[in-house]
């Protein structure tokens, strides 16, 4: 299959394709958003007909027996191993968001005949490892997860692909955390050779009174793009950050909405982007502050360093805001390492490129040291010093 094929085709056209009577409204969605090319905003820099003009195989989702293990193991789409007392189930009723900018979401939900239902009970920590194993294939999956009110709990996000090429995952979560309650997600992501692309393309719901943290760390080469939408109901809250490392000839990134629907709700979102070789990173990020959101306060920065002549940032940082009740900022800078700062560390002994590595994972380090679980933020920083020594070796 070509994703090619669906361009420019009515719901009616895509029902029928796809054999999906059952999902028109879905098909109506997409249809009205058509999948994306170089000339829709939030794909503008990622080249993503590319990957849609390609053949691949698609897979089968058997719900097989799942195994007790620590991690929750997502193969190829199917669960093959959680931890014992985690409520797992395959629904078709998950609650889809009806104004989300990205027609990848609706597509996504199109193509799942079901999705992962996971219910997070107490305070809790989750580790989720995606596993993918195919060749030339599209693996495509969704993933519901909710917590309870009051509760607070942690989900961290590994991925790993075997000896494998040409695979194209479309997956994502649809977040609903719950009032007085905090979720906390951590996503680390290494992805190199040319093994897999991958579009997520998530949604979230704040609660009222809710704390919602994002921190993803993007490292290494290949093609991936993230896409945010977070509602954020009455004194919700959303942190986030974004911290990418790419080289070789990869584009990766993140795009996001987060609106701010109730009153009193707060969002911080920062992203630092470091780029080495002839590569695109992409930071297209919007706040938007609704009419029912008084007293919002909104913050937003990028900040991009460019290691090689040929390394391009796109950033574009926007808020849209349609009350004069808040408080609202957002920033972005791109350029080089500070000269002076590297004169400086040469003039107390160190080389050229000792002082360019020691100013570079500095610059990583005050996102990564957010991290507030000391062995996850060991493991992240291991991961992005393993990447970055790998390319900058003398």
């Amino acid at each position: 299959m070509k994703l090619s094929e669906l361009k420019g085709k009515s719901a009616k056209e895509l029902t029928a394709v796809l054999g999906l009577s059952d999902k028109v409204n879905l098909a109506e969605k997409f249809a009205t958003l058509d999948l994306p090319n170089k000339k829709t905003e939030e794909y503008h820099y990622f080249d993503v007909e590319k990957l849609f003009d390609k053949e691949y195989t698609l897979l089968e989702y058997p719900h097989a027996p799942i195994a007790e293990g620590e991690k929750l193991v997502i193969t190829d789409g199917v669960v093959t191993s959680a931890p014992k007392g985690l409520r797992i189930s395959y629904a078709n009723d998950t609650k889809i968001d009806p104004a989300h900018f990205d027609a990848m979401y609706y597509l996504g939900h199109l193509l799942c005949s079901h999705t992962i239902k996971i219910e997070i009970d107490g305070d809790v920590q989750l580790e989720v490892e995606h596993h993918y194993t195919q060749s030339n294939a599209l693996i495509h999956y969704r993933i519901a997860l909710s917590n309870q009110v009051n509760r607070h709990s942690t989900v961290y996000e590994t991925f790993v692909a075997d000896d494998i090429q040409d695979t194209l995952v479309l997956y994502g979560f649809d977040l609903d955390i719950a009032k007085d309650s905090t979720l906390r997600m951590l996503k680390l992501q290494n992805m190199y050779d040319n093994k897999y692309s991958i579009i997520a393309s998530h949604k979230m719901n704040v609660g009222k009174n809710a704390q919602a943290i994002f921190k993803s760390f993007d490292f290494g080469g290949d093609h991936g793009l993230q896409l945010l939408k977070i509602d954020l109901e009455e004194r919700a809250h959303i942190e986030a950050n974004h911290l990418l490392y790419v080289n070789q000839h990869s584009r990766r990134g993140t795009v996001s909405q987060i609106v701010h629907k109730g009153e009193h709700s707060t969002s911080k979102q920062e992203a630092k982007n470091i780029l080495d070789g002839n590569t695109r990173g992409i930071f297209d990020a919007l706040i938007r502050v609704e009419k029912t959101a008084k007293h919002t306060k909104a913050e937003q920065n990028s900040k991009a360093i460019l290691l090689h002549e040929k390394a391009y940032m796109a950033a574009k940082p926007q808020l849209e805001i349609y009350i004069d009740e808040l408080e609202a900022s957002h920033g972005s800078t791109t350029g080089q390492l500070d000269a002076k700062q590297i004169f400086y560390l040469q003039s107390r002994g160190l080389s050229y490129d000792e002082a360019r590595k020691m100013l570079v994972i500095a610059f990583a380090n005050t996102l990564i040291e957010k991290v507030m679980d000391a062995r996850y933020q060991e493991r992240i920083k291991e991961a992005f010093e393993a990447v970055f020594y790998s390319t900058n070796t003398n």
